[in-house]
């Protein structure tokens, strides 16, 4: 009798759960460093709601879902976003999220959702203060531009450098025969300027007799006589 008076005067205490209301709570924080996370959405419910969903959303906003998990009383299914390794499971008053091959660029918070689908009314919980999951590791660089490859050349490598290789020695022969024949023009020059003309003059007032310059010059005094 004593334990049964003391119940009933703490049962004026504590707030009593509306019908249909869904309440949840999530552990604050989780440190992934294995790359795989447990995340625990304990809940409370008082209705006679027989189908249920349940979700994990990830972000401020809870924009991106990550995993859903649907059950009635006769099975149960699990679904999951491609962009993540996920499986929920249910049990006694809670959720279980089972996350892996997490990365860095996965650490956010993450808000559960549990909806009653059937029968009406449909009923969700309000927002809770979600759990942020940390994943320790190397971040990936999600802005890096896409590498732009080389077109491979179409003429093998080794066909270029036997090209490249007759047209060097092309030009060395070119330019050998040209220093040849420049170096003999210079020498011709040089062997022009040093001829003398040898053909013989007269002198300067045999000019005007009338003769040809190659005639020579008669001698009158031997008819004097």
């Amino acid at each position: 009798l004593i334990l049964h008076f003391i119940n009933k005067c703490f049962s004026h205490f504590l707030p009593s759960l509306p019908e249909n209301k869904i309440l949840v709570a999530q552990h604050p924080l989780l440190i992934v460093a294995n790359q795989t996370a447990t995340l625990v959405c304990n809940y409370t419910y008082n209705g006679t709601g027989k189908e249920f969903r349940a979700s994990l959303h990830k972000g401020t906003d809870s924009s991106v879902e990550v995993c859903v998990i649907s059950w009635n009383t006769t099975k149960i299914s699990s679904n999951s976003n491609k962009e993540f390794n996920c499986q929920g499971d249910r049990g006694k008053d809670k959720v279980i999220f089972n996350i892996w091959n997490m990365n860095a660029n996965q650490t956010d918070i993450y808000f559960c959702k549990i909806e009653v689908m059937y029968p009406p009314p449909y009923v969700y919980n309000e927002k809770s203060n979600g759990t942020v999951i940390h994943v320790k590791g190397k971040l990936r660089n999600l802005y890096t531009p896409t590498q732009i490859q080389e077109p491979h050349s179409a003429i093998p490598l080794w066909i270029l450098a036997t090209v490249t290789g007759i047209l060097a020695l092309y030009s060395v022969l070119i330019t050998a025969v040209f220093i040849n024949y420049w170096q003999k023009s210079k020498k011709n020059m040089y062997h022009q300027s040093d001829y003398m003309n040898m053909t013989p003059r007269h002198p300067p007032y045999q000019k005007n007799k009338g003769y040809p310059s190659y005639a020579p010059t008669r001698d009158y005094t031997a008819y004097r006589s």
